[in-house]
């Protein structure tokens, strides 16, 4: 991987490498990059056995990540989510179904995975629907979302064209 301007740093008790391999094997365009390990020295701070990964560079669809091992300190919440954007169901369904494995659903396309980290499984087409000049159909693509746990672009296409 080449050095990036930016990337977003996910915070892991000590699951780093295992969340790296879980992500990286449900997105096609995925790349694990450099990983770092914590050695002897800092152990009185980190608590983490000599070998045991720190730091994992990894890409997701073009975006630059980095896993951490930092320990119980802090823990994820849906404050921060990660958003994927699908132009078909099949996308949609893909992400959805590897993603909640073990996690979470939530309404509007948000979903919580095994480990704690946020998504949206989302239409690429939503941001058009809710920005639309009519507000009937702004309306009724917005009803349909809000009854939706995983998002569905047939009832979403039938809410927009008032179906």
């Amino acid at each position: 991987m080449k050095k990036e301007e930016m990337a977003i740093c996910l915070w892991y008790d000590n699951r780093a490498e295992e969340a790296v391999n879980f992500y990286t094997s449900i997105f096609k365009d995925s790349e694990i990059g450099d990983t770092s390990r914590f050695g002897k020295e800092g152990f009185e701070h980190h608590g983490m056995p000599e070998g045991t990964v720190m730091a994992m560079n990894f890409r997701l669809n073009k975006f630059n990540f980095i896993a951490l091992n930092g320990g119980p300190i802090f823990k994820f919440n849906e404050a921060v989510s990660i958003v994927i954007y699908c132009d078909t169901q099949e996308e949609i369904d893909h992400y959805w179904y590897k993603l909640t494995e073990d996690g979470e659903e939530g309404p509007c396309g948000w979903l919580k995975d095994k480990f704690g980290v946020s998504w949206q499984v989302t239409p690429t087409l939503l941001n058009t629907y809710l920005t639309d000049k009519d507000p009937i159909k702004r309306s009724r693509v917005s009803t349909a979302m809000f009854k939706m746990f995983k998002m569905d672009i047939a009832k979403m296409n039938q809410a927009y064209n008032g179906e």
